[in-house]
């Protein structure tokens, strides 16, 4: 028997396999952490050599952003990111804000023809006298959201033919010119012998503006009825359709989500807030945008109408009360620039609750003068209520013809641009202002897919004497305007102001309904709901 002081030795060959395993696991572990050490030094060694591409490389190295996001806490605020060159390519917020990234790289050299019986076909009307600067990036846009088919009445700088050129190249543009032939033709129109529009007659400067959209408007119906159009909506070149709440971001699709029993479809208008006095694109540089009082809850409305409306005359600086879409169907009228009517029926008309009317107005400073420079007016008080309609219309072409351009500068910052961030940042969250990119990005990808430069160089290639006669043939051609318009024989060629003349109407009538129709007024521009409507809604409400 062994003693107490025998150690202990364990069977034989048992020490032998318990190192062997120690030995195993130490190599598999030593092999763990040696092998992505170096991994990760080979791959940083190809990195440095150039032998691999590292995708955040292929941004480009500006920090441009959208405006807006150099006020956001993302794009700004320490807190969530510290923004410098070696970790400028992390910020996501960056990234996406830089204005040369490859947005939308397939429109290149798209030619918008990809749906050879697109449903519903969609048409916009507009009067214009805007340049290509403005008018293509609103064309191609609206291009894209599925507008297949224009009807451009043009004057001024868009009746150039270095403009009208370009917009005639361009597939589904009709371009009308304001000739003799035109307003002989609208001189014969209904409309002269009816009384909805009847208060705008024989004034000047913006009256005389909305008889021409009006006409223009009747006209445009015609020609969306022979071009086999389903809706048609009246759109100035300072603003954007913004289709929210469609399954996809598609005018096309929010349309074809109509009941077929609504004739008529109401945009309320978003007003653009521009941040600064020296915008010159307000497409691709204004991100934030004042709600319509139909999409905002009526204490948020009224509860901070005061700041927002920052001593002008109305909560908008312009109108309020957005534009529309028309089913294209018999007896269909305008009911000026803002709406569409029916002589023998009242629409039945929806107001939607997401999609809006992005209205970019005086979203430049030099809207003023150029309001001014197409308003003979005196730059009275009492004058200017005989030219414009809008309160804030009539100060700023009075501050336009009368003050110096230090003062000018100085007023439209005060009125127009939204310097102070920290009204802005407590009316972005309360629901007031809001920031919308989309549109921006649309226009900045096709700007950067040289869809417009594309647009360009295809009108100025047409030979001269290609070019020549097919300016004389428009000029001449009388089928560009339909002669389906009835009544009256008034002419508008008057020595100055065609439409806007004081001259007496000699307009015959002819019996065109027999079934006697109440014929409202055409729906002018308004403003929303001011504070007094408020308090009179709750006098009302008490006397009841």
């Amino acid at each position: 028997m062994p003693s107490l002081t025998t150690p202990l030795r364990p069977p034989s060959g048992g020490g032998a396999s318990s190192s062997s395993g120690s030995s195993f696991a130490s190599r598999v572990i030593l092999l763990l952490t040696v092998l992505p050490l170096a991994l990760a030094s080979f791959a940083f060694v190809l990195q440095w050599r150039g032998g691999l591409n590292d995708p955040a490389s292929a941004w480009p190295t500006d920090t441009q952003r959208f405006p807006g996001m150099e006020n956001s806490p993302i794009g700004s605020s320490s807190s969530f990111f510290s923004v410098s060159s070696s970790s400028s390519s992390s910020d996501c917020a960056e990234i996406l804000g830089r204005s040369s990234s490859p947005s939308f790289p397939f429109y290149h050299g798209w030619k918008f023809d990809f749906d050879s019986d697109p449903r519903p076909k969609i048409c916009i009307t507009s009067s214009t006298s805007a340049g290509l600067e403005q008018i293509l990036p609103w064309l191609f846009y609206h291009k894209v959201i599925g507008v297949t088919t224009f009807f451009l009445f043009v004057e001024g700088e868009a009746a150039k033919p270095a403009v009208s050129t370009v917009l005639e190249s361009i597939p589904g543009v009709k371009v009308i010119y304001r000739t003799s032939d035109l307003e002989e033709k609208q001189a014969k129109s209904r409309v002269w012998n009816e009384t909805w529009l009847s208060g705008f007659f024989y004034k000047p400067c913006n009256y005389e503006l909305f008889v021409k959209q009006s006409l223009n408007m009747e006209m445009a119906i015609v020609m969306a009825r022979d071009a086999g159009v389903d809706w048609i909506i009246h759109l100035d070149t300072d603003e954007l359709i913004y289709p929210a709440g469609a399954r996809e971001y598609s005018l096309r699709q929010l349309l074809s989500d109509i009941p077929s029993n609504v004739d008529m479809v109401i945009f309320p208008n978003y007003e653009s807030s521009v941040e600064r006095d020296d915008i010159k694109d307000p497409f691709t540089e204004v991100s934030m945008f004042k709600k319509n009082y139909d999409h905002l809850p009526k204490d948020t409305y009224f509860g901070l109408y005061k700041e927002a409306t920052r001593g002008n005359p109305n909560y908008f600086l312009t109108y309020g009360n957005g534009k529309s879409a028309a089913r294209i169907q018999d007896f269909l009228r305008p009911n000026g620039a803002h709406r569409w009517h029916n002589y023998m029926k009242t629409p039945n008309e929806i107001k939607l609750e997401e999609a809006a009317i992005l209205h970019y107005t005086y979203a430049k400073f030099s809207d003023l003068t150029s309001r001014r420079d197409r308003c003979g007016c005196k730059p009275t008080k009492e004058d200017v209520k005989r030219c414009f309609i809008l309160d804030f219309d009539r100060d700023a072409f009075i501050i336009a013809s009368t003050a110096t351009e230090e003062e000018m500068h100085h007023w439209y910052r005060d009125r127009v641009a939204w310097t102070d961030k920290q009204i802005n940042l407590k009316l972005l969250r309360k629901g007031i202002l809001t920031r919308i990119y989309t549109p921006m990005a649309i226009i900045h990808g096709l700007k950067e897919s040289g869809v417009f430069s594309n647009a360009v160089a295809s009108a100025k290639s047409l030979s001269k004497e290609k070019f020549l006669s097919s300016m004389e043939k428009l000029q001449n051609k009388s089928s560009l305007v339909p002669n389906s318009m009835t009544a009256g024989t008034q002419s508008l060629r008057s020595s100055n102001r065609k439409i806007g003349s004081h001259t007496e109407s000699q307009a015959t009538g002819r019996k065109v309904l027999e079934i006697p129709i109440i014929q409202e007024k055409a729906v002018l521009p308004s403003s929303p709901p001011r504070l007094e409507d408020l308090h009179r809604e709750f006098h009302e409400y008490l006397a009841n």
